[in-house]
């Protein structure tokens, strides 16, 4: 891992930008099924996130990556709370790492040193996490994980999954939730990228033949169809491997609680072991990565999980995971290839990036022909070039990386980067400080206009039913849009003629269109693609200032004024590098044209601060002494979320208080008070509870 950051300016500066990356990808992989990243990059990204976070604990953003779990919800399907949420693992990546979560385990709950901690260990499978819901014996509700608070209503379509029962036997609880993994194996998947291509070719657009690039994407596509039809075509299969709100539990420990769930009719894990000792632990670990190309399913690691229902429940969860359990990852597979030629792609923020052309190998069942560059300074550090052998490796999605360069001693013309944009021909430089490369040509490059179109209406931003990357690009090819407010003003009789027998559908996408001409702000601002401005900014933005105006405002006056500048910087979870995106995009003329030319033909609403129904809804709370889980501003923004008020000092008006190690004066005070008094833990349920 690269040196950590020196100065708190370069930490906030880079936790910004780690922000930024790691929730889109995590958008890209979550939401729209279409990773760009490998499973390793995402998780170095994320460690160098944590490990950030560790040397800086008074920079950690209110959108931390290390607080999220999952993506928000897609569009096309009914948003449904979960009763209890869908929690992450955290990641191991080593033995070492493996036996210190052991040792938390032991630490927390203060055992004796000849106590045993019972573990359960299993394969990971590499699916797509679903919740199902029974309610008297009868199959009522499934749900995705979404972001593990808000999943996707997909009832109708696990309907049509032969592994999944409809109804529990008499002996199960009255209300109980199966939690596993809905999956393809791998002869399915194959079989169905043939068919797909062979639909493709019999109806002689085989060029266009929609083919997934590796089993999880396929049972995640599959699984989300509006059109349960769909899904009952597709051959996906279940593996239960817990449980979430339930009115008993059929068992005292994880073993003897999922043996029940099997013999419920739930497909359970073959592999799954329960051992006394972090070695045995390894040594299962070691005996599935053997077999691991054998298995019939992907799968990218291995679960251990405390085996005590008791000490699950003492141990509880951090923001994102529980104490009780944690993945252990397989390291990213790898194989030899020749990098046929470098590409440059230009994204919506001008950002030139290399692609490695590659001749197509197979690596882990999967055959890649492309490798992420990402930058000039990966290129020089490789060392590659056209015509050279490389190494590359693959943890679960299309684009991998190149690890190594086999031939850089042999003698080849260096590639250069080009200092040119290939689609506008403007000049390419390099901000100060940064490695990134970016077209300068802004609006009038077409890759980035056409980019920042599909931003605009894509899932997590405007969200635009039916207008999609190929009628964005046809559009703008053809002249219809250039700026996001042309869409607004596309016409019947603009669309009419370009499909045959087109009324229908004309008069859909001008509906779903015409739907989001008062939009949801937070989509809104995150739509306009300001660098640094995430959806979890965008919120943070709208909660201090009410209005995208307003926020459009106070960045226009930040040019010339440094008070401006300031209240933008005091926001929670900004700062200075994204009040300096802020007044950079508004000072550019083009860029304030296009907004006031948006703000004619659409109406975003007000931000209205989202609340969950909790235990302390409309109490006054006090967090005192040394939070361990999180920290003091994440602290305070769930008690928000729960409807809740934090005060900073206790009082005969406070309500509760949440004490942690070296609570002071405040915790006597609550005493002397008779006010209620929790810990940590107590407050992590509450928030867990919370719906």
């Amino acid at each position: 891992m690269a040196s950590l950051p020196k100065t708190d300016e370069d930490a906030a500066a880079e936790l910004a930008r780690l922000a930024t990356e790691i929730a889109r990808h995590s958008a890209l992989y979550h939401t729209d099924d279409a990773p760009e990243i490998s499973d390793a990059d995402y998780d170095a990204l994320v460690r160098r996130n944590s490990a950030i976070e560790q040397a800086f604990p008074h920079l950690v953003r209110a959108d931390s990556p290390s607080r999220l779990v999952g993506a928000a919800p897609a569009g096309h399907l009914a948003k449904v709370p979960h009763a209890r949420p869908m929690m992450s693992l955290d990641n191991a990546f080593s033995d070492e790492e493996v036996e210190e979560f052991a040792a938390r385990v032991r630490r927390f709950l203060r055992l004796a040193d000849d106590e045993r901690v019972a573990l359960v260990a299993e394969p990971k499978i590499d699916g797509l996490s679903c919740s199902l819901r029974y309610e008297h014996g009868r199959l009522v509700q499934a749900l995705t994980r979404g972001d593990g608070r808000v999943g996707e209503d997909v009832t109708a379509n696990v309907l049509t999954i032969g592994d999944i029962p409809r109804t529990l036997p008499a002996d199960a609880p009255e209300l109980f939730e199966v939690r596993g993994e809905v999956y393809m194996d791998k002869a399915a998947f194959a079989a169905l990228n043939a068919r797909l291509l062979a639909e493709a070719e019999a109806a002689g657009d085989a060029g266009k033949a929609r083919q997934f690039a590796n089993p999880r994407n396929a049972a995640a596509g599959s699984l989300r169809q509006k059109d349960a039809t769909v899904t009952a075509a597709r051959p996906l299969r279940f593996l239960a491997h817990g449980w979430g709100e339930t009115s008993a539990l059929p068992g005292d420990t994880q073993t003897r609680a999922i043996e029940a769930i099997g013999r419920w009719g739930f497909p359970v894990a073959d592999a799954l072991r329960r051992v006394e000792s972090v070695a045995a632990a390894l040594a299962v670990y070691k005996q599935i990565e053997a077999a691991r190309a054998d298995l019939p399913f992907d799968i990218d690691g291995v679960v251990y999980k405390v085996d005590r229902l008791d000490w699950q429940a003492r141990l509880g969860q951090v923001a994102k995971a529980p104490r009780w359990a944690i993945a252990h990852k397989f390291p990213a597979e790898r194989a030899q290839t020749t990098l046929e030629r470098i590409d440059i792609q230009v994204g919506r923020t001008g950002k030139l990036t290399p692609v490695a052309r590659l001749e197509p190998v197979t690596v882990g069942g999967v055959v890649v022909t492309n490798a992420t560059l990402h930058n000039a300074d990966e290129i020089a550090r490789l060392g590659v070039r056209p015509g050279d052998r490389v190494v590359i490796q693959r943890a679960g999605d299309v684009i991998p990386q190149i690890v190594e360069n086999l031939t850089r001693d042999v003698e080849r013309p260096e590639w250069c980067f080009p200092s040119v944009c290939p689609d506008c021909g403007s000049d390419a430089v390099a901000g100060d400080g940064e490695v990134d490369i970016r077209c300068t040509g802004g609006l009038i490059c077409p890759a980035q206009r056409v980019e920042r179109l599909r931003h605009f209406v894509s899932r997590g931003a405007m969200d635009i039913e039916g207008l999609g990357l190929k009628q964005i690009e046809d559009f703008f090819h053809d002249g219809l849009i250039h700026t996001p407010a042309d869409i607004f003003r596309l016409t019947e009789a603009e669309l009419l003629p370009r499909k045959k027998d087109g009324k229908v559908w004309a008069a859909n996408l001008l509906a779903a269109i015409e739907a989001k001409r008062t939009p949801d702000p937070v989509r809104f601002l995150f739509g306009l693609g300001i660098r640094h401005v995430g959806a979890i900014t965008a919120r943070d933005l709208l909660k201090a200032f009410g209005t995208v105006e307003a926020i459009a405002g106070v960045a226009t006056r930040a040019a010339a004024e440094p008070e401006a500048r300031g209240e933008i910087e005091s926001v929670e979870g900004v700062g200075p590098v994204v009040a300096e995106a802020l007044v950079d995009f508004f000072a550019e003329e083009h860029n304030r044209a296009a907004w006031d030319d948006l703000l004619s033909v659409t109406h975003p609403l007000p931000f209205a601060q989202e609340t969950r129904e909790s235990e302390v809804s409309g109490k006054t709370l006090v967090f005192t002494g040394s939070l361990e889980t999180l920290s003091r501003d994440e602290a305070k923004a769930q008690a928000e979320t729960l409807g809740a008020r934090v005060a900073g000092s206790v009082s005969a008006k406070t309500d509760l208080v949440i004490a942690g190690p070296g609570a002071g004066s405040k915790l006597k005070k609550a005493a002397d008070l008779g006010i209620r008094v929790i810990d940590e833990a107590e407050w992590a349920a509450i928030v867990a509870a919370a719906r």
